[in-house]
């Protein structure tokens, strides 16, 4: 059995897989294949219906917001909530906490007023900063946050209190994987390579009355408002994409929802955890106790000299993507929604193994 640990694209349900190659050539019999419908058919049009459903079951959306399925990936936000939401005063606040929050802040200064609330770069980004020391500005447009840093294993396991002002979150790596309150935030974002589906695909959360700000430059695929008011059909979605996530949506359901993964979760990264602290420092977490990720667990060996045999040993137990982002180095985990308990197992079993022929 191989056991993908990749930070994305990641792991699929098997289920789901299976179920896309029984419909591959024959979507429920229409005699075509999902990549061959039109996307403004009858077909198309049940399946992405279907999936904005099950999404707002799955994380009990309120009415006043809307679910865009947009293209591009979680980056192209970067530049799109900008140039959406920025324009009601002109500035916006981020909190810095790794290479993901990094990538949004610089590109969010090309439209506006950006302000750092707080960062972890003192720490080397492997902690949250309190906050109860950060600095909001009251006139900022929105304050975004990154909840789950996927190269640095650094995840928030609160929401941020910021009164009034739209909290915008990059929930790319983390979405689907816990519960949330949608109410709490002005927009929610993510990729869909993780928890969701195939790349291509980002979702975005967004409260009604945050469409219709968007800066005159706004190209208008990037236009929430326009994209908003055509149902996501402004042009061709990636419709592809949509049928996995809406495939995934309903697993997810079956699971037990998001409640029911979440404590699957926990279970699987309490695990992971627990093999680290307990090898007696041939493996080490760099990340602090009070914001370790559940979705992906960066870690070190001992000596770097071991990397490259670990790799390859892990590789001959088909256990396959654990080398860390190169930024950071040391080895990462990812066990994402689909990630079975099994998988955790096999790859605690090998950890264990490999430290006592090395030690």
């Amino acid at each position: 059995m191989v056991y993908n640990f990749s930070a994305g694209p990641a792991v699929l349900p098997k289920e789901v897989l299976l179920q896309t190659q029984q419909e591959l050539l024959d979507w429920h019999g229409s005699g075509m294949s999902v990549m061959e419908m039109s996307h403004r058919g009858p077909e198309f049009t049940q399946i992405i219906q279907e999936a904005e459903a099950d999404l707002r079951e799955l994380m009990a959306i309120p009415a006043n917001y809307k679910v865009l399925f947009l293209q591009g990936g979680a980056t192209t936000q970067f530049s799109a909530i900008p140039m959406n939401l920025i324009g009601r005063t002109g500035k916006a606040d981020y909190v810095h906490t790794g290479h993901w929050s990094k990538g949004a802040i610089n590109e969010a200064k090309r439209y506006g007023d950006i302000h750092l609330a707080a960062s972890g770069e003192d720490r080397h980004f492997t902690y949250i900063p309190d906050p109860a020391t950060w600095q909001v500005r009251p006139d900022a447009a929105y304050l975004h946050y990154t909840p789950n840093e996927t190269i640095g294993g650094v995840e928030y396991q609160f929401v941020p209190e910021v009164g009034d002002i739209p909290l915008v979150a990059d929930m790319s790596s983390n979405i689907l994987s816990r519960s949330v309150d949608v109410s709490k935030f002005g927009l929610i974002y993510a990729g869909a390579q993780k928890n969701i589906g195939p790349s291509g695909l980002v979702i975005v959360i967004v409260r009604e009355d945050l469409l219709g700000h968007a800066l005159p430059s706004t190209p208008k695929l990037m236009d929430y408002k326009l994209v908003a008011d055509n149902d996501s059909m402004l042009n061709t979605p990636a419709t592809f994409a949509v049928y996995v996530a809406g495939l995934i949506f309903k697993w997810l359901k079956v699971k037990g929802g998001v409640a029911g993964i979440e404590q699957l979760n926990i279970a699987k990264a309490n695990k992971v955890y627990e093999a680290i602290d307990q090898s007696g420092g041939f493996y080490r977490n760099p990340v602090a106790l009070d914001c370790r990720s559940r979705m992906n667990i960066p870690f070190v060996l001992q000596d770097d000299a071991l990397n490259a045999p670990f790799l390859k040993a892990a590789a001959e137990r088909h256990l396959l993507q654990l080398k860390g982002h190169k930024s950071v180095g040391g080895m990462r985990a990812s066990i994402y929604n689909a990630m079975p308990m099994a998988g955790v197992d096999a790859l605690i079993d090998f950890m264990r193994e490999f430290a006592a022929r090395h030690a």
